[in-house]
């Protein structure tokens, strides 16, 4: 007779645990999750999904301001953001519906509710419990507000895409890609947008040349970009209107005030104190190179170790644990050249070391850089120009990174990703034929170092 009811229990159905679940039930695991919210977690309910999908909305505007340049011309197009958001939750919901088959025909058992540890081996939800030989914690990240008066008339971005009225004037503060694609995405939409970042300049952990490019793209387009700059204090009107008053006494008007300041790993009230799991300071479960925490029988993977927060990331931790623990076939996970992207406007991508990494790591290094006018904006007259950037190992000609700020930037630098990831050399990008004409090209084309 088993010794426990599951081999695997699952806390939370995310991307991550959701993979988790299904591979180890492929494995011939028995496997339960538990989920006291919507099926698929951050990414298909308050992250990747939906915000891509405003993305997509926010972009028609700039296409349509384009289209002169090319012949066209029509009435100004209007738009209604109780359509956008109900088709939005539509397709939300169909995705938790696929999530939900998804499990179960791989034979995992979902149960409902809010799961808690109870010892390293058992879990509860409600008044019930079960015992597994491994336990799983997948809770993912939750939006981190600072301490100021008046911060609960802000929101985060869980609440943004459920905002009942599009507000004309909207206060984005943070400087990661999360407060940078929604800058873009309310600009875009026809809000008038000021972003803050309390540093001197945004995306931290970016190329410099990508953060300075984005920067100077975001002003010419129109998005009042201040760095240096952070709320103290917030206030809300008789008229409904909110004001954010700076570190230097400053003030400005919004009607809504989106904080994007960092997130947080779930693990408050999971017992895993109680366990002796072994917590960051930030929270974050430690774990080692097999996703193990201190507690040899407890996991964790995804946002909620704060190591790459990322659904790539966490779906090749969830194969790589379920690999480890019921595949026979130990599988430490790899966080070498990961792809990353964010999807402002214009959008930014890229793969592998940075610059100052590059530079840090290995010592001597080539950079390769090139700014241009994408071709279509020799005709929409769109005064926007892309950067494109390789960083090379001098000594073995390894390409170590490529950055890129432009159009398709996330479609082009997956293929770029590959070579990357295989050791390609920066001869090897040269022997590559472009395709003509296309920005993507210009990757193989860069001769000029820097």
């Amino acid at each position: 007779m088993p010794r426990h009811d599951f081999d695997l229990f699952v806390i939370g159905a995310g991307s991550g645990g959701v993979r988790a679940s299904r591979m180890s039930a492929g494995y011939g695991a028995r496997v339960a999750v538990a989920e006291h919210a919507a099926l698929g977690g951050t990414c298909v309910n308050v992250g990747c999904i939906p915000k891509k999908l405003l993305v997509y909305a926010s972009m028609f505007r700039e296409e349509w301001e384009d289209a002169a340049g090319f012949g066209w011309s029509a009435a100004e197009p209007r738009h209604d953001w109780a359509t956008l958001i109900a088709n939005k939750d539509r397709e939300i919901a169909r995705l938790n519906g696929v999530y939900g088959r998804l499990l179960d025909q791989a034979g995992v058992m979902r149960i409902e509710g809010r799961a808690r540890i109870v010892d390293p081996h058992r879990v509860a939800v409600g008044d019930r419990s079960w015992s597994a030989e491994h336990i799983l914690v997948a809770t993912g990240g939750w939006p981190w507000l600072p301490d100021i008066p008046g911060i609960e008339h802000a929101i985060t971005s869980n609440e943004a895409f459920h905002l009942p009225v599009l507000p004309e004037r909207v206060l984005v503060i943070g400087g990661g890609y999360i407060a940078v694609e929604f800058a873009g995405i309310f600009h875009g939409l026809g809000a008038r947008v000021t972003q803050l970042y309390r540093r001197d300049l945004f995306l931290r952990g970016f190329d410099d040349d990508v953060r300075r490019s984005l920067a100077e793209a975001l002003r010419k387009g129109g998005i009042d970009l201040r760095f240096d700059a952070n709320p103290v204090r917030i206030e809300r009107a008789s008229d409904g209107s909110l004001r954010a008053t700076l570190g230097d006494g400053s003030h400005i008007e919004a009607d809504a005030i989106l904080y994007a300041t960092g997130r947080a790993p779930r693990t408050r009230d999971l017992g895993l104190e109680q366990a002796k799991v072994e917590l960051a300071d930030t929270g974050a479960v430690v774990v080692d190179r097999y996703s193990r925490s201190s507690v040899p029988s407890i996991h964790a993977i995804g946002d909620v170790t704060d190591r790459i927060n990322l659904t790539p990331v966490a779906l090749h931790e969830a194969m790589c644990l379920a690999a480890t623990l019921f595949g026979g076939r130990p599988a430490p996970v790899d966080h070498e050249n990961v792809p990353h992207a964010v999807f402002s406007q214009p959008p930014v991508a890229a793969v592998g070391l940075t610059e100052a990494e590059a530079r840090a790591r290995h010592g001597e290094i080539d950079v390769y850089r090139s700014r241009f006018r994408e071709l279509k904006h020799t005709l929409s007259g769109r005064d926007q120009q892309a950067m494109m950037k390789l960083v090379v190992d001098r000594v073995t000609d390894r390409v170590l990174g490529a950055h890129m700020v432009g159009s398709y930037a996330g479609e082009i630098l997956q293929g770029v990703a590959i070579a990357v990831r295989m050791g390609a050399t920066k001869a090897q990008f040269d022997a590559t034929l472009g395709i003509h004409p296309t920005s993507a090209e210009e990757f193989v084309t860069m001769r000029q170092k820097v």
